[in-house]
C-alpha cells in the first residue's frame, strides 16, 4: 500500500526535524511493508526568499495531490520586518484555508520518564496528564472584523469575535467523535458569563452533546480552565474550545508536560486529509546547531499515519519507540536538567528512536 506525503520543511529547525521524521517513517515503512512517496513544497520564509511569497500556488497544488502534509516550522527573525500580508506565518493561515482545515488537534501527554521535567508539583504530576485539545481553527476573533479608528480617547483598535452555529457544530462533533475513542469525556471551555459568542457556543455544544449520550459532557469558564490545567490536569480527556482560548490554553497544557519539543499536532477537516506539525516553532537561534528536539515532529508523523492513513499499528510502533527511547535515557538539551547529563544531538535522538522501531 502506497501513500503520498507532502513535505514542507520550512524555516529554522524545520528541515532538521522533518528529516528526522522522514527517517522514522522510512524505517516504519520497511518494517511493515508500506511505501511512502514524498513531494517537497515551499512555504514560509524560505518560499519568500525563493519566489517572493509565503505560500506559492504550486505548494498548494502539491499538498492537495497528497494524502497528508508533514510540516516543520515557518518564520524567523529574518522576516520580522516584512509587511504583515507577506509574513511567513501567512503560509499557515493560507494552508488552513486552502485545505479546509478547521480543527486543530493537540495532545498533551506527560511521559513517565519525563515527570521530573514538569513544572507541576510531584503529587499533581504523578496523577498523569493525557488530554487532547480540539481547537476551532478558522473562525473567531482571529478571523473577525478588525480595524483601527479614533475615539474620544484618541487612537483605538478593535477585533471582533464571531461564531456561527455551523462552525460550532462541526468542531463540537469532531471533539465528541474523538472522545468516543478515548475516555468518553468532553469539557467545553468558554466565557459564557460575559461573551455573547460564548453563550451561542454553549447552547450549541449542549445540543451536540445530546447526540452522544455515552460521553460525559461538562462546561468550564476559561479562567477556571487555566487554573485546572495547573492544579488538576488529570481531570481532562478531550477539551474543545474556540480559536483564541485554544491557542492560549493548549500552550499552557504543553508547558506542564515538561517540554514543547515533545508535542505534536494535527490540523484536520471533514475527511481524512490533514496537516501535521510540531508545535515548537522554527527556533532560529538553534537552527543548524544539532540541538533541535525531533520528538514532536516524529510524533506528528505518527498522528499522520493514524488519522490520515488509518495505519494505527504503525503509529503505535512509532509512539512506543519514542516512549522506549525516553525510558532508556535518551534526551536532547531541552530535556536535560543537570550539567552532568549528556544531551543527544538531533541525529542522536533520532537514532535512539529508530533503534526501537
Amino acid at each position: 500500500m502506497s501513500f503520498r506525503i507532502a513535505l514542507i520543511k520550512g524555516d529554522g529547525i524545520g528541515p532538521e526535524v522533518v528529516d528526522s521524521a522522514r527517517a522514522v517513517l522510512d524505517k516504519t515503512a520497511k518494517v511493515f511493508g508500506r511505501t511512502f512517496d514524498y513531494e517537497e513544497a515551499l512555504a514560509g520564509g524560505c518560499a519568500i526568499d525563493a519566489v517572493g511569497e509565503p505560500l506559492p500556488s504550486e505548494s498548494v497544488r502539491i499538498c492537495k495531490s497528497c494524502d497528508a502534509v508533514l510540516l516543520g516550522a515557518v518564520g524567523g527573525t529574518k522576516w520580522d520586518n516584512l509587511p504583515v500580508n507577506i509574513r511567513p506565518e501567512k503560509a499557515i493561515l493560507g494552508l488552513r484555508s486552502e485545505l479546509g482545515l478547521f480543527a486543530n488537534l493537540r495532545p498533551a501527554l506527560l511521559h513517565k520518564a519525563l515527570a521530573p521535567f514538569s513544572p507541576l508539583r510531584g503529587d499533581i504530576a504523578d496523577k498523569g496528564i493525557d488530554l487532547m485539545f480540539v481547537r476551532e481553527l478558522t473562525g473567531g476573533i482571529y478571523f473577525g472584523e478588525r480595524g483601527v479608528t479614533r475615539g474620544a480617547g484618541g487612537k483605538a483598535a478593535f477585533d471582533t469575535e464571531m461564531y456561527s452555529e455551523a462552525e460550532i457544530e462541526r468542531i463540537g462533533r469532531k471533539a465528541f467523535e474523538l472522545a468516543m475513542g478515548r475516555r468518553k469525556d468532553v469539557v467545553s471551555i468558554d466565557k459564557a458569563n460575559v461573551l455573547e459568542s460564548s453563550r451561542l457556543w454553549r447552547e450549541t455544544m449542549r445540543r451536540i452533546a445530546a447526540e452522544y449520550p455515552s460521553v460525559k459532557y461538562s462546561e468550564m469558564l476559561v479562567d477556571n480552565a487555566a487554573m485546572q490545567l495547573v492544579i488538576n490536569p488529570s481531570r481532562f480527556d478531550v477539551v474543545v474550545t474556540s480559536n483564541l482560548f485554544g491557542d492560549i490554553l493548549s500552550d499552557e497544557a504543553a508547558a506542564v508536560t515538561g517540554s514543547i519539543g515533545l508535542i505534536p499536532s494535527a490540523s484536520v477537516g471533514e475527511g481524512s486529509f490533514g496537516l501535521y506539525e510540531p508545535i515548537h516553532g522554527s527556533a532560529p537561534d538553534i537552527a543548524g546547531s544539532g540541538k533541535a528536539n525531533p520528538t514532536a515532529a516524529i510524533l506528528s508523523a505518527a498522528m499522520m499515519l493514524r488519522c490520515s492513513m488509518s495505519l494505527c499499528e504503525e503509529a503505535d510502533r512509532i509512539e512506543e519507540a519514542v516512549e522506549k527511547a525516553l525510558m532508556s535515557g535518551a534526551r536532547t538539551s531541552d530535556m536535560v536538567c543537570a550539567d552532568s547529563e549528556k544531551a543527544l544531538s538531533t541525529k542522536g535522538m533520532t537514532e535512539a528512536v529508530l533503534s526501537f522501531i
